[in-house]
Order: C-alpha cells, then structure tokens, then sequence
C-alpha cells in the first residue's frame, strides 16, 4: 500500500474513542461496586439468619371424643343366697346336688329335729289343758253371775270368778302362741330355695348333726344366674366419666376373641381411700348360661373426654421453676411458654388436661434458653432460606 494512503486519525475520532474507554472503565468499576455490597448484604442477611434459632416442631394429636380403659372385673350372680338351718338336728334327706336348676320353694333338704317335736307335743298339751281351765273358769263365771242377780251369791265371788275366767284366756292365748310358734319353727325342717336358680354349694351329708344359726359354713348356696353382676374398681380419673346406662363390653379367658355386651347399673359414689377408686357394677344377660359367679374378666369401657384434650411428645415438655410448661409459637414464629396440665404418661407420650388446644404449634426439645418472646425458624422454613444462600453466587470484584 502506498505511504501516501495511511491518513492519521483525527482528533474527534480520538476524543470519542477516549469517552468509550471511560465510560466503559466506570462501568466495570460501578458494576464491581455493586456487586461487591450486594455479597456483603447477603453475607449479614446470612449470617441474622444463623442467629436466630432453628427449632423443630412437634406432631400434637388431638384428643378422641373417647377414650378406652380397660380394667379387671369379678363377675357374681344377679342374686345369691346361702341357706342355712333356723332349728338343731340331723340331716335327713337332701335332693339337690351342685349344679341343680331348682325353681323357687323348691325343697332341698329335710331335717329331723327330735327335740322339736317334742317340744311340740308338751305345748300342745299345756294347751289343751288350759283351754279346759279356761272353760270351767267361763261356766263358774257366767253360774254366778246369774246367781248374784238372785241374790243367791255375793257380788264379791262374782266379780272374783270372772277375773279368774280372763285371766284363764290371757293363758290360753299365751299357749296357743307358743303352739303357733313351734310349728312355725317346724317349717323350718325344710330347707327350700328362695328363688329360682342354681344350687352352686351343698355342704350337707346323711345324718349329719345341724345346729342353728348362720355361723360356719352355709348347708346350700343357690344362685340366680339368669342375670349376673360386674364389679370393677375404677381409678378416681376417671370416676367423673362413668354414669349409669353406659354402654361396655368384657372378656373371659375361657372364651378367647369373643366380647360380650354389659350395661354399666350403679356406681357406688365414694372413693375407697385406700386404692382411691370407685366400685361400679355393671350388668349382662345370662340367658346361654355362660357366665359363673366369682368369674375373672376384663371390662373395656368407653368414657367420654374433654374437647381439648391431647396428647404431645415428652421431648416436647420443659420443666423448671414455673412448673411443667410447653414452648408453642405464635402466628409470629415467637415463642410462648404454656403452663400444662398433664394426665396419663405414655412412655413417648402425655396427657395433657389443660393448657393447650389442638391449634397450637409445638416446639420438640426446646432449649433451655428459650424464653417467651424469642424469635425462631421452623426447621422446614430454616433448609428452605439455607439451600437459597448457597445456590447464589457472591461476586466479588
């Protein structure tokens, strides 16, 4: 190319190309500037969030409208009666083994009473013997009244022989009640059974000398079984649920994987101070004739519970100097510490009465220096903010 062709540049062209380099040297320097504050901001924002605490929160369960207990129960007979002698002799006869159905007045041993009978037999004749006093004293009596408006006889012997003749009534009437009460004792040689049911005890035998009274060991023992009777001992806790005509099912061993329906009767109203439970009786139908008296079973009731009962993680509980308390967050992710009320301890579970509803967010193993007012993260929110620091770049110039 010919020298003559290369022209020097202008002293525009120049200026403008020194303008562009400025311009363009702000830029990158402005550009560094700002990215430069931004990492600082976002390495403060990074490390407030560090600050604060991470917490994590608890599953709180609801409460169930109801709640199931299960308690030992002792099954006895809808009634039972143990017989005994009312007069002395032997045993003469019985007819009715253990396990007898018998219907009510229904004889079941007879007792041969020697002395009895005599005692019978002289009353009986005392009475005889006065009822003939009686009426020589009522003929004398009624002789000498008539006699004395004659004015055969004194007025005085009169009024002595009918004195005498009352007096003779007074003494048969005094006989003629010990007749009645010997004989009543007589019956007594009988023993029946005062309802219908089942003969569950016989500790007679042929001959066998009775003295009456209801001292020692009953003769018979009958027990009505169409029906039966549950008692259980229920905790104190859980007294104020139970009411009669509640609804309950029970168990028996020798009937495994089968429940039977009862009804909860009455409820004795007091507290045993000693275990500090409440006997209640529950009833069930016997008609299949499956259940014993003295029978061992299990009873599942289901007693109606607060609105607001739950139940939280023992982790979750802080004891100190206020008491058992619970750290809960408020719609501010700040801490507020609950005083508790707490039931049943499940192991990896509470009970708790009263202190908290089933809104409440609960803090698992909060630290010991968590106080109300604090402000802390969830730990869902915390590894959300963490994993979007560290995926953004930190320019630095």
């Amino acid at each position: 190319m010919p020298s003559e062709d290369i022209k020097a540049p202008g002293r525009r062209s120049l200026l403008t190309a020194a303008t562009a380099a400025v311009l363009l040297a702000a830029l990158v320097v402005g550009h560094g500037f700002i990215g430069r504050a931004q990492s600082k901001q976002e390495v403060v924002d990074w490390t407030k969030m560090q600050a604060i605490p991470t917490v994590a929160l608890a599953q709180l369960i609801p409460g169930a409208s109801r709640q199931a207990l299960t308690l030992p129960g002792n099954i006895q007979p809808f009634n039972r009666a143990a017989i005994f002698a009312r007069v002395n002799g032997y045993v003469k006869s019985w007819d009715h083994d253990i396990g007898s159905p018998v219907k009510a007045g229904q004889v079941l041993a007879s007792i041969d009473a020697p002395d009895l009978d005599q005692q019978l037999s002289q009353a009986k004749a005392t009475l005889a013997s006065v009822r003939a006093n009686e009426r020589i004293a009522t003929l004398t009596a009624n002789r000498n009244n008539i006699l004395v408006q004659k004015q055969i006889v004194a007025q005085q012997l009169a009024d002595q022989t009918a004195a005498d003749a009352t007096a003779k009534e007074a003494v048969v009437d005094a006989n003629e009640a010990n007749v009645r009460q010997l004989e009543a004792m007589q019956s007594f040689k009988t023993l029946s059974a005062p309802f219908d049911g089942v003969v569950t005890a016989r500790n007679v035998e042929l001959g066998m000398l009775i003295n009456s009274g209801g001292s020692g060991q009953p003769l018979f023992e009958v027990s009505d079984l169409h029906r039966v009777r549950i008692y259980v001992q229920v905790p104190q806790s859980f007294s104020a649920g139970l009411a009669p005509g509640m609804k309950a099912t029970f168990e028996m061993p020798q009937y495994p994987g089968v429940q039977f329906d009862a009804t909860l009767s009455h409820t004795s109203k007091a507290i045993n101070p000693s275990s500090h439970s409440m006997q209640v009786e529950l009833q069930a139908d016997n008609a299949a004739g499956k259940f014993f008296g003295g029978s061992y079973c299990n009873v599942h009731f289901e007693i109606p519970t607060e609105a607001n009962l739950v139940k939280v993680p023992s982790t979750a509980l802080v004891t100190g100097n206020q008491g058992t308390q619970v750290a809960t967050l408020d719609s501010n992710d700040k801490v507020v510490l609950k005083s508790v009320q707490l039931g049943r301890d499940f192991g990896d579970s509470v009970e708790v009465l009263a202190g908290l509803s089933p809104s409440d967010r609960i803090i698992n193993s909060p630290a010991e220096t968590l106080a109300t007012g604090d402000t802390v993260r969830v730990a869902t929110a915390a590894s959300q903010a963490a994993s979007s620091v560290s995926s953004s770049s930190i320019t630095r110039p």
